[in-house]
C-alpha cells in the first residue's frame, strides 16, 4: 500500500505540471487561432471540415498518430517502446511498406530520419494519366489505369488469391484494436516514462539506451534482417516447411553473434563504474539472451506477417510493452539499488511476452474451423518445428541464396543505421552521462520531422513523380505540367522554410523549458538545453532537405540515382570521421552539428539540381527559399525578446514566472503568425486550397 501511495504521488506531480502547463499554452494558443479563423474566413469551412470527418478513419488515424509519435519518439529506445515493423507483406507476400515511402535504394535519414544515414528504398511510382496536389479530389482512372495490372480491379483478385480460401486482409485494415485504448496505451506509457525518468540517473540511461540497446539490435540486424526480406519476397503459396527450416537458422545465427558481440562488449569497450552502474556484466548477458529469446519466435513472426495478422502484431507488442514498462517502474521503485538488473529483467520479460503471444495464438489458430475454412498452410504447432522432409532438400536453395546476398549488405546498413550509437560505443567520444542525455533529446527532436516533414516528403514525391517524366528535361515535359510543379515546388519549399524557421527562433528559448517540465533537472541541466538547442537549427536543415530532395529523386534517371548513391555513400563516412572530430571540439552537440554539416551538403546538391533543371524555362521554385523581409524582421526580433525573456524568467525562478516567459512566447508568435497571414498571402492561399477546401469538397 505505501508504495501504491508513493507511486501514484510521484505520477501525479508529473502529469499535475504536464496538465498545468499545457493547459495554459493550450488556451493562450486556442484564443489566437480561433481569433485567426474569424479575420480569414476559414472558421465555416473548418468547423464543417471537422464535423463531417473526425470520425473517419484518416481523421482518427491522424489524432492517433499524433498521439503515437508524443509516446513513442518522445521515449527512449529501450524504457517502454517498441518499433512497430514498418512493413506488411502485400497480396503476393510481397514487403510492402506500411505508409508509401519515396526508390531506388537510396541513402536517406537516420534510424529516426534525422539523424545518421540509413538505407530506404523507394518504389518507382507508375505515372497516370492524371496527378494532382496531395489534398485533391482523386480524378476519374482512364481506360488504361483502369485495365493497368497494378490497378484495384486487377490486384483485388489476386491480392486474394494468394490466402487460400480467397479472403486476405487489406494493409490497411484496421487492427481491431479500439482507437481510444490505443491512444489510453500510449498517453499512459508517456506519463510513466517521465516518471522513471526522474528516477535513474544519466549513467544508467547511457548504458541502457546507448551501450545495451546497441548490442540487442545488432544480435537482432545480423541474425534475422536477411531472413525476413527472403522469407517475405514472393507469393505466399509456397513450401512453407522449407521456409520454416530456414528461419530456424536465425536462432544459432543469433547465439554465435551474441555470444561474440558479447565478448567484444565485455572485453574490448570501455566497462562502467560499478559503483554508478552496477551489475554491467549481467546486463550484457541478459540482452543478448533476449535476443536469442526473441528469434525463438521468428518462424511465428514471419508467418504472421506474410498472411496479414495485423491485430496480432498490435495486441502481442502492446502486451510485451505495457509488461515491460510496469516492472521498470516497480523494481525502480522497491529497488533502486539494482541498477542494470532492473532494465535487464523487464528486457527478458518483453521478449517472453512477445514470442509467448504469437506462440498462444497459433497454438489455438492452428487446427481451428477458422484456419480449416481459410486452408491456411500450417496445420498443427508441430509443423512449425525444423522438420526433415524425405526426398527432398532441408532448405529451399533458392531462398538460402537470396539470404545470403541480402546478409552481405546487412554489415554496412547497420553500421550506417547506427552510425551514432556506433561512434559513440567504440570510439568513446562521450561519457555515458552525456550518451544518455543525447539520446533522449535525440528522440525528442526527431518529433517534428516524423510528424510534420516526413508526410509532406512523402505526399509529394508521388505527385512531383506523377506530374513530370522522369529522365526528361524541362523542354520535352508539358508545359501545363511544368507550370504546375513549379508553382507548388515553390510554395511547398515556402511552406517547410517558414515552420522550420518557427521551430528554429522558438525552439531556441524554450528548449531548457521543455526538458524540465518533461524530465526534470537531469535533461534541463548540463549540455541537455544546448542538445535541444542545436537540434532546432537541425529541424531547419531537415525541412529544406526533405522537399528538396523528394523533387529531386521524383526526376532523376536510374544512372542519376545511381551516381548519387555513391555520393551518399562517401558522405556516409565523411559523416562518419566528422561526428568523431566535432565531438571531441564540442561534445555530443558535434552529433547534431555533424548531421547539419552532412544535410547542408545534401540540400546543395538538390538545389543545384533543381537550378539546372528549371534554368531553361522561366520558373524559379527556388525562390520559395526567400521569405518576405518583414517576415525576417519579425523572427529576429520574436528570437530577441523571448531569449531575454528566457534569461530574466526562465527556468529556476518558480513556476510563476515561467508562466510569464510562456506568456511572452504566445505573444511573439502570435505576431509571426499574423505578420505570416499579412505577408505570405499566396502561400495561405496554398495552404487553404489544398490541406482544407478540397478535403471539405471531397467530404460532401
Amino acid at each position: 500500500m505505501r508504495l501504491f501511495f508513493f507511486f501514484l504521488t510521484e505520477l501525479s506531480e508529473v502529469f499535475f505540471f504536464l496538465h498545468f502547463y499545457l493547459s495554459f499554452h493550450l488556451l493562450l494558443t486556442s484564443a489566437q487561432l480561433v481569433g485567426l479563423l474569424f479575420r480569414t474566413g476559414l472558421i465555416e469551412p473548418a468547423w464543417r471540415f471537422f464535423r463531417n470527418h473526425w470520425k473517419t478513419p484518416l481523421c482518427q488515424k491522424t489524432l492517433f498518430n499524433g498521439a503515437s509519435l508524443l509516446s513513442s519518439r518522445c521515449l527512449s529506445p529501450y524504457l517502454f517502446f517498441s518499433e512497430m515493423p514498418a512493413c506488411e507483406a502485400d497480396g503476393e507476400g510481397r514487403e510492402r511498406r506500411l505508409r508509401p515511402r519515396p526508390a531506388p535504394l537510396l541513402l536517406t535519414g537516420s534510424r529516426r530520419d534525422c539523424g545518421a544515414i540509413s538505407w530506404r528504398r523507394r518504389p518507382w511510382p507508375r505515372r497516370t494519366c492524371s496527378a494532382r496536389p496531395p489534398g485533391w479530389p482523386p480524378p476519374a482512372p482512364c481506360c488504361r489505369c483502369a485495365a493497368a495490372p497494378g490497378s484495384s480491379s486487377s490486384s483485388s483478385s489476386s491480392s486474394s488469391s494468394g490466402v487460400p480460401g480467397g479472403s486476405r486482409p487489406s494493409p490497411s485494415q484496421p487492427s481491431g484494436v479500439s482507437f481510444p485504448c490505443q491512444v489510453l496505451f500510449r498517453a499512459v506509457t508517456f506519463g510513466l516514462n517521465a516518471f522513471t525518468l526522474r528516477h535513474l540517473s544519466r549513467e544508467l540511461l547511457g548504458v541502457v539506451n546507448v551501450r545495451l540497446t546497441l548490442l540487442y539490435s545488432t544480435v537482432l540486424f545480423l541474425a534475422r534482417e536477411a531472413f525476413r526480406r527472403a522469407c517475405l519476397s514472393g507469393s505466399t503459396k509456397r513450401n512453407w516447411t522449407k521456409t520454416i527450416n530456414l528461419l530456424w537458422l536465425t536462432v544459432p545465427l543469433g547465439v554465435f553473434w551474441s555470444v561474440f558481440l558479447g565478448l567484444v562488449w565485455l572485453h574490448l569497450l570501455e566497462v562502467p563504474d560499478p559503483s554508478v552502474v552496477p551489475h554491467y556484466q549481467a546486463g550484457v548477458v541478459a540482452f543478448g539472451l533476449s535476443a536469442v529469446i526473441e528469434l525463438l519466435g521468428e518462424p511465428f513472426w514471419v508467418l504472421a506477417q506474410a498472411h496479414l495478422f495485423v491485430r496480432l502484431k498490435v495486441i502481442a507488442e502492446s502486451l510485451s510493452v505495457v509488461s515491460k514498462c510496469v516492472l521498470t517502474v516497480v523494481l525502480v521503485i522497491l529497488y533502486p539499488q539494482w541498477g542494470l538488473h532492473i532494465f535487464s529483467l523487464a528486457q527478458l520479460l518483453y521478449t517472453s511476452v512477445l514470442v509467448m503471444c504469437y506462440i498462444i495464438y497459433f497454438g489455438m489458430f492452428l487446427g481451428s474451423p477458422e484456419a480449416t475454412k481459410k486452408s491456411f498452410p500450417v496445420t498443427r504447432m508441430k509443423a512449425l518445428l525444423p522438420k526433415v522432409v524425405e526426398d527432398e532438400t532441408f532448405l529451399n536453395w533458392k531462398e538460402a541464396r537470396l539470404t545470403w546476398s541480402f546478409f552481405k549488405q546487412s554489415f554496412l546498413k547497420q553500421i550506417l543505421t547506427e552510425g551514432e550509437r556506433y561512434v559513440m560505443t567504440f570510439l568513446n567520444v562521450l561519457n555515458f552521462g552525456d550518451q544518455g542525455v543525447y539520446d533522449i533529446v535525440n528522440n525528442l527532436g526527431s518529433l517534428v520531422a516524423r510528424f510534420i516533414f516526413l508526410p509532406i516528403e512523402e505526399s509529394f514525391y508521388v505527385f512531383f513523380a506523377k506530374v513530370l517524366e522522369r529522365g526528361k528535361n524541362v523542354k520535352d515535359q508539358k508545359q501545363d505540367d511544368i507550370a504546375m510543379a513549379a508553382n507548388v515546388l515553390e510554395l511547398l519549399l515556402k511552406l517547410v522554410l517558414l515552420i522550420g524557421l518557427t521551430i528554429t527562433v522558438f525552439g531556441y528559448a524554450f528548449s531548457q523549458l521543455a526538458l524540465d517540465i518533461y524530465g526534470g533537472s537531469m535533461l534541463s541541466s548540463g549540455t541537455g538545453p544546448n542538445l535541444l538547442r542545436c537540434y532546432s537549427l537541425y529541424v531547419l536543415f531537415l525541412a529544406i532537405n526533405g522537399v528538396t530532395e523528394c523533387f529531386t529523386f521524383a526526376l532523376m534517371c536510374k544512372e542519376e540515382v545511381d551516381r548519387y548513391n555513391f555520393v551518399m555513400l562517401a558522405l556516409s563516412f565523411t559523416f562518419l570521421c566528422i561526428s568523431y572530430f566535432l565531438t571531441h571540439w564540442h561534445g555530443s552537440v558535434g552529433f547534431i552539428l555533424a548531421n547539419c554539416f552532412n544535410m547542408g551538403i545534401r540540400i546543395a546538391h538538390s538545389t543545384h539540381y533543381i537550378y539546372d533543371y528549371f534554368k531553361e524555362s522561366t520558373y524559379r521554385p527556388l525562390t520559395g527559399l526567400l521569405p518576405s523581409p518583414v517576415l525576417i524582421l519579425v523572427y529576429v526580433v520574436s528570437g530577441v525578446i523571448t531569449v531575454f525573456s528566457e534569461v530574466f524568467f526562465c527556468c529556476d525562478k518558480g513556476w510563476m514566472a515561467r508562466l510569464i516567459h510562456i506568456s511572452i512566447g504566445a505573444v511573439c508568435f502570435a505576431a509571426t503568425i499574423i505578420t505570416m497571414f499579412c505577408t505570405e498571402t499566396k502561400l495561405v492561399h496554398f495552404v487553404r486550397s489544398q490541406f482544407l477546401s478540397r478535403y471539405m469538397k471531397k467530404g460532401t
